[in-house]
């Protein structure tokens, strides 16, 4: 048990040593990739964005205006012509995704409800005023008497067992039920 467990610390100690020498890398690494964002950034805005220079007069405050102005416009023109790219492409792509559900069949339907109708009524939906024929199917059944069989007589007349066992209750019960058999 002494070596096993000296192996198993000895183990644990190296995942330690090992996590901690990923995570300073992983650190380093990190700090590297801000550094080169910074510098990307300093770079991009020193070349799309000069210095300001203001001038001193009224004339030349106005003009420099004049070409911002010039310069916004141009931006809000590239602006919106990549709006509608994107926008025209989003809705190509839409487009795409549907045919594509539909050739593979896996367009989903909207779910149907269910609607009670009666035979009459939707006669009356598909014909229209043309509808006069009635389908009332209980009135077009034949009527069948059905014979009453001895067992169902029996039954009728004996009603409810609570009746039967009131009246054989006590000695007139009994007296009658001797009377009967006899």
């Amino acid at each position: 048990m002494g070596d096993e467990e000296k192996r198993n610390r000895a183990i644990t100690a190296r995942r330690q040593h090992l996590k901690s020498v990923m995570l300073q890398i992983a650190a380093t690494e990190q700090e590297k990739e801000k550094a080169r964002r910074e510098t990307e950034k300093q770079n991009y805005l020193s070349e799309h964005c000069p210095p300001l220079h203001l001038p001193g007069s009224m004339a030349e405050v106005q003009e420099l205006c004049k070409q911002l102005h010039a310069k916004i416009d141009a931006a809000e023109e590239e602006k919106y012509d990549m709006e509608v790219k994107v926008q025209k492409s989003s809705k190509e792509l839409e487009d795409m995704n549907q045919k594509l559900f539909d050739l593979r069949g896996k367009f989903k339907r909207p779910p149907l409800r269910r609607v009670r109708m009666s035979a009459d009524a939707m006669l009356k939906a598909l014909l229209g005023s043309k509808h006069k024929v009635c389908m009332d199917l209980r009135a077009n059944l034949k009527q069948v008497k059905k014979e009453d069989t001895e067992k169902e007589r029996d039954l009728r007349d004996v009603g409810d067992w609570r009746k039967n066992i009131e009246e054989k209750s006590g000695m007139e019960g009994r007296k009658k039920m001797f009377e009967t058999e006899s």
